[in-house]
């Protein structure tokens, strides 16, 4: 299956809890930390929430 690699970005600090629970979820926690996924619907959405604090690396 397709995968996608994302960069945290951006601080969880001030933000609300369910875009800190997304990133969390993506397994990502702390700035310049990557993290590869399987690319599927629930992953594209979530990465989609919390497009402003992420960067995809590679697709």
């Amino acid at each position: 299956m397709a995968q996608v690699t994302v960069r945290q970005t951006g601080s969880p600090i001030r933000r609300t809890k369910d875009q800190r629970a997304t990133l969390a979820g993506l397994g990502l926690n702390k700035l310049g930390r990557t993290s590869t996924l399987e690319d599927t619907p629930s992953v594209r959405g979530m990465i989609a929430k919390v497009h402003h604090l992420l960067e995809i690396v590679t697709e």
